[in-house]
């Protein structure tokens, strides 16, 4: 009985196939996995992806780039798919190097570290100018960014946090969101523990982090996102909206490696106060149970009281924000929170 039964064991071991056995080797490393092993891969393919790109440019052609605003306007002779805004204004004068947050492109919103592709007009846009909405949509799309960098660091290994996605900006909301599987079960973040989360983002102003966007193909976006099932399914849908149809647009800042269709900000020492508000539990049709984790910021070059910030807006930031809920979805009609 002993040798029929240790027969039919031997014969299931040598029915397994070998994709089988990578699927049992997968869930077990799912199991094992950390956010920093994670980050870290995505970090390895985003540098990879990147000089590969940069090889393909094998001969430095010139573009003519007319500026356009203060201090003066001028013509500066810049290399093709390689100079960025941010070079530009390296050429012109150090007020727009330190000030500028975002370029507008013959009109289009455009990264300050995103190369250029053409000849084009360029302006140079501040968070004092006096019609900031689109810099201010920018403002808040990368503080959403960075909050998905400070939910990716902020526990300790056994808690696997899944970033899902974050809505479009609205800045009359009140609050900037990130959307996540946290995994940290009936745990109910404290103020103070809010606190330590914020003072994570509010750090990231004094490292100086360039925040780089990049074009990848698919095949790249679904390397660095396996191990997240939300992002997983994104990857798809967002490169069929692309205009090639099958590209992902990511940007970086540090070892910090999302999914965004951008605009962003040029830097982390552009953001002056950073808070983390609230965190809220929501119910995805999609996705199911979820965190939406609120936050509330101000870019640097501007001011605030303190008692304005922490009496009147981060209270109101607290509040359950009714951005669009994360979900595959196939028509653009965003689907709303009730009411707080």
């Amino acid at each position: 009985m002993a040798t029929a039964i240790h027969n039919f064991q031997f014969v299931v071991r040598l029915s397994m196939s070998n994709g089988i056995r990578r699927i049992c080797r997968r869930a077990y490393s799912t199991r094992k996995l950390t956010n920093a092993e994670v980050r870290r891969k995505r970090v390895e393919l985003f540098d990879a992806e990147k000089q590969r790109q940069l090889a393909l440019v094998t001969r430095v052609e010139k573009i003519e780039v007319r500026h356009k605003g203060v201090p003066e306007e001028c013509t500066l002779i810049m290399n093709k798919d390689l100079s960025t805004p941010f070079n530009c204004a390296m050429h012109i004068h150090e007020l727009l190097m330190n000030r500028s947050a975002l370029a507008l492109v013959n009109g289009e919103p455009w990264d300050m570290h995103r190369p250029l592709e053409r000849d084009c007009e360029l302006r140079f846009l501040h968070f004092q100018d006096e019609d900031s909405r689109v810099l201010n949509n920018a403002f808040w799309r990368t503080c959403a960014f960075i909050l998905g960098h400070v939910l990716e660091t902020a526990f300790k290994d056994e808690y696997y946090v899944e970033l899902c996605s974050f809505p479009p900006p609205n800045v009359s909301s009140g609050s900037f969101v990130y959307d996540a599987a946290l995994n940290i079960g009936d745990w109910q973040l404290s103020q103070t523990e809010l606190n330590c989360l914020s003072r994570i983002g509010y750090r990231l102003s004094y490292a100086d982090l360039k925040i780089q966007r990049l074009e990848v193909p698919v095949s790249v976006a679904d390397q660095m996102f396996a191990d997240n099932r939300f992002k997983q399914e994104q990857v798809s849908a967002i490169a069929a909206k692309s205009k090639s149809g099958a590209t992902v647009t990511l940007y970086r800042a540090g070892d910090h490696v999302d999914l965004s269709s951008g605009p962003m900000i040029g830097s982390t020492a552009q953001i002056g106060r950073y808070s983390v508000c609230a965190v809220h539990d929501i119910e995805s049709p999609t996705f199911g149970k979820l965190q939406r984790v609120q936050g509330l910021a101000l870019p640097t070059q501007l001011t605030m009281h303190s008692w304005t910030y922490d009496t009147i807006l981060r209270p109101r930031a607290a509040k359950l924000n009714t951005g669009p809920l994360p979900e595959m979805r196939k028509t653009q009609t965003p689907k709303e929170l009730p009411a707080p």
